[in-house]
């Protein structure tokens, strides 16, 4: 089993939108999603973060105790990822990081598309020069602004320009668009490469687990 801990606060269809995601693509998984309790905006400042990472700590050992092969953070900001690590017995995965580590894979000149100004600090530690910029969508501030067709095309434009401006691999910051899926069709508009953070989390913790059961 693995649990997977959403940092916005929704009703429950949208809270297990990326466990059923991760299930359709890593049929070995079975996943139990939840969310952290009063932050329907999710993370996106400093003042968010700290509040989320407490009620982050908390789920992953909720999940630890009842018996959870790992769990993964789905939010590309990690928040807590490092200090909630060393406090868990089973692998913690982290959509930024996960993220980061794929877009190595595929291209020299790395750009991330967010929802925030800077690119998180994970995508900046494993990426180092690589990463070329951070963009955000014209009228994008939290995940909420990327619902619907307004959201959807100010995602397309940007990385539209992100590709004019040199890019070979768009890497996601925001798991909000893995979870209207737009991943496939920001490959189609640019021609390049673009990682799901979603489909980036499920990966690693595969490996992870691959690992931990290699005889």
């Amino acid at each position: 089993m693995i649990g997977v801990i959403r940092v916005v606060t929704q009703e429950k269809a949208e809270c297990e939108r990326h466990g059923r995601l991760l299930e359709s693509w890593f049929p070995e998984f079975s996943v139990i999603s939840r969310c952290i309790p009063d932050q329907p905006e999710g993370v996106h400042d400093e003042a968010s973060e700290a509040a989320a990472i407490p009620k982050i700590q908390k789920l992953a050992k909720e999940f630890e105790e009842l018996g959870a092969d790992g769990v993964i953070l789905s939010c590309c900001g990690d928040p807590g990822l490092d200090l909630i690590r060393k406090e868990l017995s089973v692998p913690l995965v982290g959509a930024g990081e996960s993220t980061a580590l794929m877009a190595l894979r595929y291209g020299e000149r790395v750009y991330t598309l967010g929802i925030i100004e800077d690119a998180p600090e994970n995508y900046k530690k494993v990426l180092k020069e690589r990463l070329i910029d951070n963009a955000v969508p014209d009228g994008v501030h939290c995940t909420l602004d990327l619902q619907g067709e307004k959201g959807w095309n100010a995602v397309c434009k940007k990385a539209k320009s992100l590709k004019e401006n040199g890019a070979d691999v768009i890497a996601l910051a925001c798991t909000g668009m893995a979870s209207i899926g737009i991943a496939p069709k920001l490959e189609a508009v640019t021609g390049i490469p673009v990682l799901d953070p979603v489909m980036c989390e499920g990966l690693v913790m595969y490996m992870e687990l691959l690992r931990k059961n290699f005889k």
